[in-house]
């Protein structure tokens, strides 16, 4: 193993970031027009069982988050690997990013995608500076789950399926 860039080479640490595989989710919510306004985001996680929380990091550059984060609830969808279409329309800018999208608002304004491997209904609890990012803490309001759904994954820039290894298929298989 060498160590061979400093912390401060962007397009170093970006390289080493694009190294860990994540889920993609969407964080949408019904804007006062009655349109859905949303992003897709790769950083999202779990924080807390009691009470029900979990996080997210989204871009100081963002100029959607302004918008969704003056809505009273916002809807979180782990999107299904069958969903590539949906993650790249909620990156894209300049456009309705929900055009092509099949969702449903909730009685409060958060937006959940059709087809989602999971979904959530949360407020904010607290958002904190992150350096160029702000971390976002979501209190959970409600949930649900399709585990027969593979979850997208984003990896090396890329959007990828998880793939069952052989070995991991043949010990499951096996008589216990």
């Amino acid at each position: 193993m060498h160590l061979t860039h400093a912390t401060e080479d962007a397009d170093a640490l970006r390289a080493v970031f694009a190294c860990f595989p994540q889920g993609v989710c969407a964080v949408a919510a019904l804007h006062t027009d009655e349109r859905p306004r949303g992003l897709a985001m790769s950083s999202f996680t779990s924080v807390s069982l009691d009470p029900p929380l979990i996080s997210v990091c989204v871009a100081n550059a963002s100029t959607t988050w302004p918008t969704l984060r003056a809505l009273p609830a916002l809807g979180i969808s782990v999107l299904s690997a069958c969903q590539h279409a949906a993650g790249r329309a909620l990156a894209a800018t300049g456009e309705d990013r929900f055009a092509s999208l099949a969702w449903h608002a909730t009685d409060d304004g958060a937006v959940l995608l059709e087809d989602a491997a999971a979904w959530m209904t949360c407020s904010i609890e607290d958002e904190l500076p992150a350096g160029d990012h702000k971390l976002v803490l979501l209190r959970l309001r409600e949930l649900g789950a399709d585990a027969a759904r593979e979850p997208l994954v984003f990896h090396a820039s890329r959007f990828r399926r998880l793939v069952e290894s052989p070995a991991a298929a043949a010990s499951s298989l096996a008589p216990k």
